[in-house]
């Protein structure tokens, strides 16, 4: 390669390349020590209702709620995970059955389940999400959105195995 043909990329890499093997070996970088567990966060088990239906959406729709299912330690998606989300809606209060709805995640653990905007109680808008079958440890998250305006809210869960 000439001198012209060098560029900042092109030096970085070369660079990396050089450290990687200096000193007679290959460089290997540091393991990550392991995605921590989500915690369950408090308020999020309000107004909860045990085996809430799976549904292909909730109420009238206009709203999203998507979130992902990782398994905790390395990471992996988890496909086929059950979970339940409930809000306080312009369609019922979040202890309504009818607010309530599960859904399952997909090959890449991602979720979205549609449901009525959420509208804000006790002064801030925010939903209920639930990870509780059996496989992994039960988890709640009660995610704030940042504006009663806001038409999707996303919730992430990293399971730990039971």
């Amino acid at each position: 390669m000439s001198v012209e043909q060098f560029t900042r990329r092109t030096l970085l890499v070369a660079g990396g390349a050089i450290a990687a093997t200096w000193g007679g070996g290959l460089y290997v970088p540091a393991q990550a020590q392991g995605l921590a567990p989500t915690p369950s966060m408090r308020g999020g088990s309000n107004n909860y209702i045990p085996n809430a239906p799976i549904v292909e959406r909730i109420g009238g729709g206009g709203f999203w709620m998507t979130g992902t299912v990782r398994r905790a330690g390395d990471g992996a998606p988890l496909a086929g995970q059950r979970i339940q989300i409930w809000a306080h809606t312009t369609e019922g209060y979040e202890r309504d059955p009818h607010s309530h709805g599960a859904t399952l995640t997909d090959e890449n653990g991602e979720f979205r389940l549609e449901m009525p905007q959420i509208v804000p109680a006790f002064g801030q808008p925010h939903g209920h999400l639930a990870y509780d079958s059996d496989e992994f440890e039960t988890v709640f998250l009660r995610p704030v959105m940042s504006s009663s305006k806001d038409t999707s809210l996303r919730a992430d869960f990293v399971l730990k195995p039971v």
